[in-house]
């Protein structure tokens, strides 16, 4: 039977979506909407783009309104009116309204509650500073917006390399601002495995970013009516304003005051119908446990797609439309200065952590026919299985297609496809927009090889274990190329001349030969020659010297 009376716990990309599709289900049930800030629907995701005056009218910013959202939806809905407690047993809310301080009790048939996740703020000492903030909603962006612009800031601090931490840096630099980015761990932007972030730290340098790596912030002070942030390193940063950007948790305190069970992760616990413990109680988005499409472990994801995909899901099921969510598998891009990153399904340090099996292949290719103008290289890291090629994960960095190429990836990911399968997509070309060959063709043909033998390889990082009197590292870029920088203890045998030189290495054919060239597309010609005269141990170099020169600046 439906319920009569749904309570909603929550707007934004959850909760609003949910309310709505409950009201395209059933034009009867009464709708309560409860949301403690002030808006119900805003672009969570644009609200850098506003501080860094890309989008420049406040109102750009709400998707929807109270107002329109009560007359399309007739919805009842309440913004500044917090939910403090939930008393499960009696199916009611308390609720606080926010402008008169007024309590009241709400009753309901389903609750569904979609709380989000907060900004980290940890106990360090002087983080209370009026000058240093977090962002999290319109409220918080007006308040940097308004900060900056009436203290006339000329320089920020960012601390946290994730997504936020990133558009945050990028746009306080189009506001003008110098800015220095601290990031604890040894790379930005952790769905990205070293070698593919360590592009996104050599590019944040050129366009004028301090990068500050592997130090984490001690305390906040303040001189001179500026903050002094001191690393663990021991160094000070005197700066006019600071952004935290260190992460966030979910937010679950309603969830463990109505005895609702908790996960692993520390998000609200939710069956495949998105059902908490409690059978009348729903939770959705940032503040919920999911699992991990491709190992398959509770997770947390705190993404704005499969937030809205819950709402629907959970909307659903409360009308008698049996519905599930199946896992999230993490796609996500962001765009910093001209240049795109995105990730989809696992990184490599997953897949290590969970000891799945895996391979992987870098290629470094152009976003469109390189003959007509304007052609960019992009890399692209492809993770898969070593049993059957199954995606398992990928990861791109470039200028331009990035975005189009991840989410091919995404889907295949989702459809369980395989490298082999890559080969085969038949995707759209024309010389402005790609090659014969796409991108994602060629990451299936080179991780094809791979698994069939035909092209054995060597990652970046192993290159510094090898045995350098039992092994041969060969060059096969041109000596030109050669004498600009390359793997020390290399020879080079430029790839056109190696049939010509096959006698001069012949005494080696023993050995371990780790072959290499800029991208990895000459040296796996190299490859097969070397392979098909008897020279055993032949393995290429993933990504070439790019790859292997940029991971290890």
């Amino acid at each position: 039977m439906k319920p009569k009376k749904v309570v909603v716990v929550g707007g934004v990309a959850g909760g609003a979506s949910a309310a709505a599709r409950l009201r395209r289900l059933d034009e009867d049930m009464k709708i309560v909407l409860l949301e403690r800030g002030e808006h119900i629907s805003y672009a969570n995701c644009g609200l850098p783009y506003y501080i860094g005056g890309i989008i420049e009218d406040k109102e750009d910013l709400l998707v929807q309104t109270p107002e329109d959202m009560r007359q399309r939806f007739n919805i009842d809905i309440r913004v500044n009116n917090e939910v403090l407690n939930i008393h499960a047993d009696k199916k009611q809310v308390e609720v606080q309204n926010k402008i008169t301080g007024q309590k009241y009790l709400e009753s309901y048939d389903k609750l569904i509650l979609s709380p989000g996740a907060e900004p980290l703020r940890p106990p360090i000492p002087g983080i209370e500073g009026e000058n240093i903030f977090t962002l999290r909603n319109v409220r918080d962006t007006f308040r940097i917006a308004d900060y900056i612009g009436e203290n006339k800031c000329s320089n920020a601090v960012v601390v946290g390399g994730g997504f936020i931490g990133l558009e945050m840096a990028e746009n306080l630099h189009h506001r003008g601002l110098s800015v220095t980015l601290v990031e604890m761990a040894d790379q930005v932007m952790a769905p990205l495995d070293y070698e593919m972030a360590a592009i996104i730290h050599g590019y944040l340098k050129t366009m004028g970013i301090e990068l500050i790596l592997k130090d984490g912030v001690k305390a906040f002070g303040e001189e001179e009516g500026c903050v002094l942030v001191e690393l663990q390193s021991g160094t000070r940063l005197k700066t006019d304003l600071v952004i935290l950007a260190i992460g966030v948790r979910p937010e679950t305190a309603l969830a463990k005051g109505a005895g609702l069970d908790i996960g692993e992760t520390g998000g609200i616990k939710v069956n495949k119908h998105l059902q908490t413990s409690n059978p009348h109680i729903y939770a959705v988005g940032d503040a919920v446990e999911v699992l991990d499409f491709i190992n398959g472990s509770p997770a947390l994801i705190p993404l704005a797609g499969p937030a809205n995909k819950q709402g629907r899901i959970a909307a659903n099921n409360i009308c008698g439309i049996e519905d599930t969510y199946k896992a999230t598998q993490g796609t996500s891009i962001v765009k910093l200065f001209d240049i795109t990153a995105a990730s989809t399904g696992n990184n490599e340090k997953t897949l290590k952590k969970f000891n799945i099996p895996h391979q992987c292949c870098h290629i470094h290719s152009p976003s469109h026919a390189t003959y007509y103008p304007g052609a960019s290289t992009m890399a692209i890291k492809l993770l898969f299985s070593p049993e059957d090629g199954q995606v398992l994960g990928a990861q791109i960095v470039g200028h331009e297609g990035v975005d189009k190429r991840i989410d091919v990836l995404a889907t295949a990911i989702r459809g369980r496809m395989t490298v082999y399968d890559l080969q085969e997509l038949e995707l759209a070309y024309a010389p402005p927009y790609s090659s014969a060959k796409d991108p994602v063709n060629m990451a299936g043909y080179v991780a094809s090889n791979t698994l069939m033998g035909h092209h054995p390889t060597i990652q970046w990082y192993e290159i510094d274990d090898l045995n350098k009197e039992q092994t041969l590292i060969l060059d096969t870029r041109t000596r030109e190329e050669y004498s600009m920088g390359a793997i020390p203890g290399s020879i080079n045998i430029p790839v056109d001349e190696l049939r010509q030189n096959f006698d001069s290495i012949a005494h080696q054919k023993d050995k371990d030969i780790v072959v290499y060239c800029r991208s990895g597309q000459r040296s796996y010609i190299a490859t097969r020659m070397l392979m098909q005269k008897g020279f055993k141990n032949v393995r290429n170099l993933s990504g070439g010297y790019l790859t292997w020169s940029i991971a290890k600046k």
